[in-house]
């Protein structure tokens, strides 16, 4: 019953902090390491294996997006572009990091970092209103693909968070806010797959264990709730980034990370 119990919370955290600027894994890691006892290492590999949840819900809630890929070319080249630099930032730091956690590495400086910069970019945008910059996916082009698949690519790093990257990133670029959200939570698609992939590859050793701790019923309850409470989370951003107090969300998860980051530089210091 107390496994159930905490395989839930595992899920509710994933579910929630994969969409907001808090780096998801980095939380799970803190998270299982905290309930279950998951070394360092083991820990960010389950973090990572966790995002198989919000895959789910990110291809519940863009269905329609995902069906018409083959049919909106720009959409489609958006994210092969952005996939493949993904890959090739992200995978080399994710090798990099698994073996730094077997020795010392503390996850809140990054997350300290990101959320300053979440905060200024915060003041950008509440400036950038007396003469917004609106650019589409239509306006973007290759030069815009190769920046978010950057940023998304050095969130492998624990403490940096994937969306808070992508969409801080393109709102810097002049992109409509809610649309920076919906490509953001889109590219976390092919991403979240291909670092599951990675995770199970590279990292059969710390799955295994964070399986035969967790079991395989606690996994699956986990990435249910997920799953669930990632649907709500997405469908909540999305409607506050139409809103014109969208920059309050980078002030208000700006504070989040830097005390999350404290906490954790705290933690591991």
């Amino acid at each position: 019953m107390v496994n159930i119990l905490y395989s839930v919370i595992v899920g509710i955290v994933q579910g929630v902090a994969e969409w907001l600027p808090i780096s998801s894994k980095t939380q799970v890691l803190l998270v299982s390491n905290a309930l279950f006892a998951l070394p360092l290492a083991v820990a960010y590999a389950f973090g990572l294996f966790m995002e198989i949840g919000s895959v789910g819900s990110a291809l519940i809630y863009f269905r329609k997006d995902v069906f018409s890929l083959f049919k909106n070319r720009k959409l489609l080249m958006y994210l092969l572009v952005v996939t493949i630099v993904t890959a090739l930032i992200g995978a080399p730091i994710y090798l990099m990091v698994e073996r730094t956690l077997q020795g010392s590495y503390n996850v809140g400086i990054p997350m300290l970092i990101l959320g300053a910069v979440l905060i200024s970019n915060g003041f950008y945008i509440r400036r950038s209103r007396t003469n917004p910059k609106i650019v589409n996916l239509e306006n973007m082009t290759l030069k815009h693909y190769v920046i978010v698949g950057i940023a998304q690519g050095i969130a492998a790093l624990p403490g940096v968070s994937r969306s808070g990257m992508t969409t801080s990133t393109m709102l810097l670029m002049g992109v409509k806010p809610d649309v920076a959200f919906r490509l953001s939570f889109l590219a976390y698609i092919p991403a979240a797959i291909g670092a599951f992939m990675i995770t199970v590859l590279f990292s059969k050793t710390e799955v295994k264990s964070a399986v035969a701790t967790i079991d395989s019923t606690g996994i699956m309850i986990a990435i249910a709730s997920s799953v669930i409470i990632g649907l709500l989370v997405i469908s909540s951003l999305l409607k506050i980034a139409k809103s014109n107090k969208i920059y309050l969300i980078n002030f208000i998860l700006g504070a989040i990370a830097l005390t999350i980051g404290t906490i954790t530089t705290i933690k591991f210091g």
